[in-house]
């Protein structure tokens, strides 16, 4: 599967066997991720074009290259963050950025869970460390990050507020330990959290959306509030000026998770976190859509129009 310009095309294409350092994986599934359509689009700026998206699979590894210790012909591995080029039935890889799956986890699950988790895992645990007595604010709550946060948090001991779009939605959030769920479509999501939180605003927003609710969050906070800004699914933020954090002390945050992954222990343990927390039942996977790998343009139509929630995948 190829991209050009901002066609998703199906395409025969030869991989060659692995290098010193690398190994080649036939792909059993195939996380799909919000920043692969930022790509697609070409907000972000591809490696090369025309190029292949995805930045999330889990498979079975094929092939491994000379003098490589490790990782043999058989393991079940994942990967997430890079190299991108995951929508793919098999993809060469470096060694270094796979992790084993716990046999206990299935690959589906696997898949759909370790971009995101790891990204919630950043969020939560090392961009603003959320405590038991916190309040926090969620946007695209039933979203695939977003169910992982509410989750994680309400497992955490905060109180978690999240906004969705649709009554549907907002169930799910709900069941995800939201204790409070606001539909945005029907709702000004900042009155309505100012007196969920008696006006005092909640400690940390997480936000995915971006240009629509920026603003709104940065309302949303209390005195010396952090506001962590992770995705724009709606454009980026208009530009904010350093006075605007200032009559509330605030703290602004644009994180990427593979800043908090890039040595080798920090991806162990990172990834070993996250599946650790889906086997203890902290985390629920919710793989509410699955795509043949040849629909991932349908796919992408359906995320686009918010009509996913939970994770999506793409099956080769």
């Amino acid at each position: 599967m190829n991209v050009l310009g901002r066609v998703l095309k199906w395409e025969d294409a030869e991989i060659g066997e692995p290098k010193e350092g690398e190994i080649r994986v036939k792909n059993k599934a195939v996380g799909i991720n919000f920043i692969d359509v930022i790509f697609r689009k070409g907000v972000f700026k591809a490696p090369t074009m025309p190029f292949t998206p995805g930045m999330e699979a889990v498979g079975e590894v094929v092939a491994v290259g000379p003098g490589l210790s490790g990782r043999k012909v058989g393991d079940i591995v994942a990967y997430a963050g890079g190299p991108i080029g995951s929508y793919a039935e098999e993809q060469i890889l470096p060694a270094s950025k796979v992790v084993p799956v716990p046999p206990s986890i299935d690959p589906v699950i696997a898949a759909s869970v370790m971009l995101k988790g790891m990204t919630a895992r950043t969020l939560l645990r090392r961009c603003f460390k959320v405590e038991n007595g916190h309040t926090i604010l969620v946007h695209a709550a039933a979203g695939g990050v977003g169910s992982l946060l509410c989750q994680w948090a309400n497992a955490l001991g905060a109180t978690v507020i999240g906004t969705v779009s649709t009554k549907e939605k907002a169930a799910q959030a709900k069941d995800d330990g939201c204790h409070h769920v606001i539909i945005y479509t029907e709702e000004d999501f900042v009155s309505r959290v100012k007196e969920i939180t008696s006006g005092n605003g909640v400690d940390v927003v997480y936000d995915s959306v971006g240009k629509d609710t920026f603003q709104g969050s940065l309302e949303c906070l209390k005195i010396r509030g952090f506001m962590v800004s992770f995705g724009q699914s709606s454009g980026n933020p208009d530009p904010v000026p350093l006075s605007a954090l200032a009559p509330k002390s605030l703290f602004l945050a644009r994180p990427s998770v593979m800043h908090y992954t890039s040595s080798r222990d920090e991806l162990l343990e990172a990834a070993g976190e996250v599946f650790a927390s889906v086997a203890s039942g902290v985390l629920k996977v919710r793989v509410n859509h699955r795509y043949p790998l040849s629909e991932a343009a349908k796919a992408h139509a359906d995320l686009e129009s918010r009509k996913t929630s939970g994770s999506v995948v793409l099956i080769p």
